[in-house]
């Protein structure tokens, strides 16, 4: 029996394929092109996990595949090397973060080798290369030019600890999602990305891609567009007449459902709120305060999460007034509404909303219904579906929702109410961040011109060094300390400015790296026409589902906006999108250092082999859930690959075989064909696990047989290829069938009219009791079938010295002789 020396062979045709540029792209080829995209990694320290593998390898297994069809295949890959770790590592070890960052890459890279992905390494991109930051930066001044990029005021989340803004999704439980450090809000000049002004293209470009439904969902969900209406209530203080005060606009997309309106709830940021309490107001001032400041450390995800126990705070002294029916409601604080979505301020109606009424059941306020189901279906509140009939509400009874949303818009609108609206809850984009390791924001701000962009030419505006990485104490970016940087001319007016010392967050090289891979050494442009017209769009992107919302709604962003300016040929930047689940520990809990349940791919490689972790890990389970680590079924994929390198045993018995025209042999002929079926149409749907399965089918036939034609092993190297490519590259050296490399051969073909079996078995039944089975031909004649089952020697035993009385024949089934 050969022993299988994956320490000997992996490393050899690694440098085999990197010597021959083997997956080497090459752009305006006559092939047909395959632009497949993995999610680029961020270099950390700890090196690649072993959740790493799964995706990589998963398209590596679809890229392999492809280039065997005779496609033009560009799979690249490069790192996410700007960051907060980085910095903060830099901060504490007192080295600079481009160092650590570099050992990083190094490391990151080896590891990547070291599974045999077949990425193209001529193209390799590092975000924090100027080279390819200056494009970064010159897409921000594009849109800073077409009124994209602007500069705000506004209250941040801030780090006590890292020193620096942080996204409503890195805050939980008020504390940093990173450190655990208090987070406080501060109100900071931000600069913006207005996102928002794409919302319905970013929406309408979903209807026309290859997204996995729950990618699309989550986009529309983040998106949020919702159609109805803002209406005005009017504000009563004290005993002052309401008409003599403000209004709270609220949004709704039920105005139909207005006259059940038992509160309005505004968010506790809502500007309304400290007004009236610096202007003494409010009865109960200190409880509200304290709402505010408990409010104010929790996330957005956590205020809106559905499950959670609403909280609030009743805003005494003040009143809203109901415009429809005049009716005083009160006022509360809720941490469920949020400034940023809507108005900040709702109507809450319980009777038809489940928050609004796990609210008003916990504060004991009244549950008004206006909607009634149908005549043959019971009430249930709170009562939310949309097939009803409006109650309670004066001209609006005996309408349906659908009708009474319309009448009730037109009436708001006539009488000064209110108006139809439609909202989103996207927001524009935070996009300054107040830290060294980051692309530097190419604006000045002059005296006179106020902010001005950096003329093209000048890019890239190169990060500077710096002493020390730490924020200022007034929460100002490292770069503010570097006076002479600071200080320069205004390229408009060219008198004195200052540079902006805020850097742009980790999302910014993300949101367009697919787009350098075409021409990463292009110095003209972000990459060239001939290369965009040819590779794009991206035909297959697979990424994390945690990246599904805010990575791939800011690079579609990016991308529509590079369309509409002329700069990129496509409508959209990826064709598919498809996730995949992350790989747990044994325990079944996720791979945490603190849990002691993390694996080191490096150590599996070592002990197993880089195909046995690829098969491995295409065979835990379906390729888009979740699965646990099992050591036991890496050693069972090991034992498959060792019976692999010992099928040419059988090679010699094989050729005294039968064979077709093909050279298989004519009792494999069919499973062949079959195989092959499977194996391509299950890689071409991520069905990994079950292409894999099949191959394990077929290798337990030739196994069964002792024997093996020289045909049926070149298919099944060429099918085993793209999961375990080192082994099945040197089998193919081994058995001569080439005199290149089995990466340049011809994906396997098969006959749909031989995927069908000849032959069916058929059960044989006696009295309705299995006994026996037979194999007959496909288009056998009933009469036959039935005396075939007569002669199965078990069956002859049932039937002896028996009186037949009843012949029962399925079609392609069965047969039951009933006896007496």
């Amino acid at each position: 029996m050969a022993e299988l020396k994956h320490l000997e062979i992996e490393p050899k045709w690694q440098k085999k394929w990197q010597e021959a540029d083997c997956f080497h792209a090459v752009t305006g080829s006559k092939k047909p092109k395959f632009y497949c995209l993995v999610e680029f990694p961020y270099p950390s320290g700890q090196g690649l996990h072993i959740g790493h593998p799964r995706p990589y390898t998963g398209m590596d297994v679809i890229a392999r595949m492809k280039r065997l069809q005779g496609y033009n295949v560009l799979y690249p890959m490069g790192f996410d090397s700007f960051g907060l770790p980085a910095e903060n590592y830099a901060i504490k070890n007192k080295v600079h973060p481009a160092v650590v960052t570099a050992q990083n890459i190094k490391h990151f890279k080896e590891q990547l080798q070291r599974l045999g992905l077949s990425f193209d390494w001529d193209r390799e991109i590092r975000t924090t290369d100027p080279e390819y930051y200056k494009w970064t930066q010159w897409i921000f001044i594009q849109m800073f030019k077409h009124g994209l990029a602007y500069k705000k005021e506004m209250t941040v989340n801030w780090c006590t600890s890292c020193k620096c803004v942080l996204a409503n999704e890195e805050v939980v439980g008020g504390h940093c999602e990173r450190c655990h450090a208090e987070v406080v809000q501060k109100f900071k000049s931000q600069w913006m990305l207005r996102i928002t002004a794409y919302a319905d293209k970013l929406l309408a470009g979903l209807e026309n891609v290859d997204y996995i439904p729950q990618v699309k969902m989550q986009q529309r969900n983040w998106i949020g567009r919702s159609v109805g209406a803002e209406i005005d209530f009017q504000v009563k203080i004290g005993a002052e007449k309401a008409a003599e005060k403000k209004l709270i606009t609220v949004f709704t997309t039920r105005p139909d459902t207005v006259f059940g309106v038992s509160y309005v709830v505004l968010a506790p940021e809502h500007p309304y709120v400290a007004e009236w309490l610096q202007a003494g107001l409010i009865k109960n001032a200190e409880a509200v305060r304290n709402y505010q400041v408990e409010a104010g450390k929790k996330s957005d995800f956590e205020r809106t999460e559905l499950a959670k126990e609403k909280s609030g705070v009743e805003l005494q002294g003040i009143r809203a007034v109901n415009p429809v029916n005049g009716q005083e409601i009160p006022i509360y604080l809720s941490d469920y509404v949020l400034a940023t979505y809507g108005t900040g301020a709702v109507m809450a109606v319980p009777a038809h909303d489940s928050r609004d009424f796990e609210f008003a059941r916990k504060f004991n306020l009244p549950v008004k219904q206006v909607i009634a189901a149908a005549a043959d279906q019971a009430t249930e509140l709170p009562f939310t579906d949309y097939a009803g009939v409006l109650l309670n509400s004066d001209f609006l009874n005996g309408l349906t929702v659908t009708a009474a949303k319309e009448k009730i818009i037109d009436y708001l609108e006539k009488q000064g109410y209110g108006r139809k609206k439609v909202n989103y809850k996207l927001r524009d984009w935070v996009f300054s961040r107040q830290r060294y390791w980051g692309e530097p924001i190419p604006v000045v701000k002059c005296a006179v011109c106020g902010y001005v962009a950096l003329p093209e030419s000048s890019l890239p505006l190169r990060l500077p060094q710096v002493e020390s990485y730490e924020t200022t104490d007034n929460g100002e970016s490292p770069l503010a300390n570097l006076k002479d940087w600071v200080q320069t001319t205004c390229p408009q007016c060219h008198g004195p400015a200052e540079r902006e010392t805020d850097t742009m967050p980790q999302w910014a090289g993300s949101s367009w790296y697919f787009l350098r891979y075409l021409d990463p050494h292009n110095d003209q442009a972000f990459a060239g026409k001939e290369a965009l017209d040819y590779w794009m769009p991206v035909d297959w992107y697979n990424g994390g589902m945690e990246h599904t919302t805010l990575h791939l709604l800011y690079s579609r962003f990016w991308y529509l906006f590079l369309h509409d300016i002329g700069a990129v040929p496509t409508s959209e930047p990826y064709s598919k999108r498809t996730a995949h689940g992350m790989i747990l520990g044994e325990d079944g809990e996720k791979m945490s250092k603190s849990r002691g349940n993390v694996i080191n791919p490096d150590d599996m490689i070592d002990q197993f082999g880089a195909d046995t972790l690829r098969l491995y890990e295409m065979f835990i389970g379906d390729f888009e859930k979740v699965a646990p680590w099992n050591i036991r079924g890496v050693r069972g994929c090991r034992r498959f690959l060792e019976r692999v390198y010992n099928l040419p045993d059988f090679l010699a018995a094989g050729e005294k075989l039968q064979q077709d025209e093909d050279g298989y042999s004519k009792d494999l002929q069919t499973l062949m064909h079959q195989t092959i079926n499977k194996v391509t149409n299950d890689i071409l749907h991520l069905k990994h696990n079950t292409a894999i399965a099949q191959l394990m089918t077929l290798i337990n036939a030739f196994y069964e047989r002792k024997a093996v034609t020289r045909a049926e092993l070149r298919t099944f190297l060429l099918l085993l290829n793209p999961f375990a490519p080192h082994i099945t590259e040197e089998m193919w050296e081994q058995e001569h069938y080439s005199d290149k490399m089995l990466v340049y051969a011809s994906w396997p073909t098969y006959d749909p009219a031989k995927c069908v079996e000849n032959e069916i078995e058929i059960a044989i039944q006696v009295n309705g009791k299995m006994r026996g089975t037979i194999k007959v031909a496909q288009d056998a004649a009933k009469e036959s079938i039935l005396a075939a089952a007569k002669q199965e020697s078990r069956v002859q035993a049932q039937l002896a010295g028996k009186e037949i009385v009843k012949e029962i024949y399925v079609p392609k089934r069965l047969v039951n002789f009933v006896v007496r």
